[in-house]
């Protein structure tokens, strides 16, 4: 098995697909009024990072870091293809995500998920991920977890 996480557009075939795949995953656990899911432009904007995990050289997984401009950035569109639970690949991603946050000064990643994904919520708890009141442009919403990771 080589896993590899690199920085890569997200108009790919594979990516879409991965997006898709999560669009479809977050409408079935969720009304979407609480599904706050962005799309391949707001991806592709020069604010965002996109990476992707490969296994084989075939896309296994994707997250995003958006700048908010403010010193901090937001975690989105994280997502592991069901096929590949189980290697790891939402930690190297988050390996990663923390790493390109502070080569860029980043202060803290926050970021929104669902209460109905505790895998997620214990990935991110796990990675140092505290609980946090709503931020941005967020409302409070009794289906939303809010969390943040202090980098400095």
């Amino acid at each position: 098995m080589t896993v590899t996480i690199a920085v890569e557009p997200p108009r790919q075939p594979e990516v879409i697909r991965l997006l898709e795949l999560s669009d479809a995953y977050a409408a079935s656990l969720y009304p979407a009024e609480s599904n706050h899911l962005v799309d391949i432009s707001t991806l592709e904007k020069p604010s965002v990072l996109f990476l992707v995990a490969r296994n084989e050289a075939a896309i296994v997984g994707c997250c995003a870091l958006v700048d908010a401009g403010d010193g901090t950035a937001e975690i989105k569109r994280m997502f592991v293809d069901p096929a590949a639970r189980g290697l790891r690949i939402g930690k190297r991603l988050l390996d990663e995500i923390v790493n390109q946050a502070r080569s860029r000064s980043t202060t803290a990643i926050r970021l929104e998920t669902g209460i109905h994904q505790p895998e997620a919520i214990g990935l991110y708890r796990a990675y140092g991920f505290e609980d946090i009141a709503p931020f941005g442009s967020y409302k409070p919403d009794p289906l939303s977890l809010f969390m943040e990771k202090k980098l400095f």
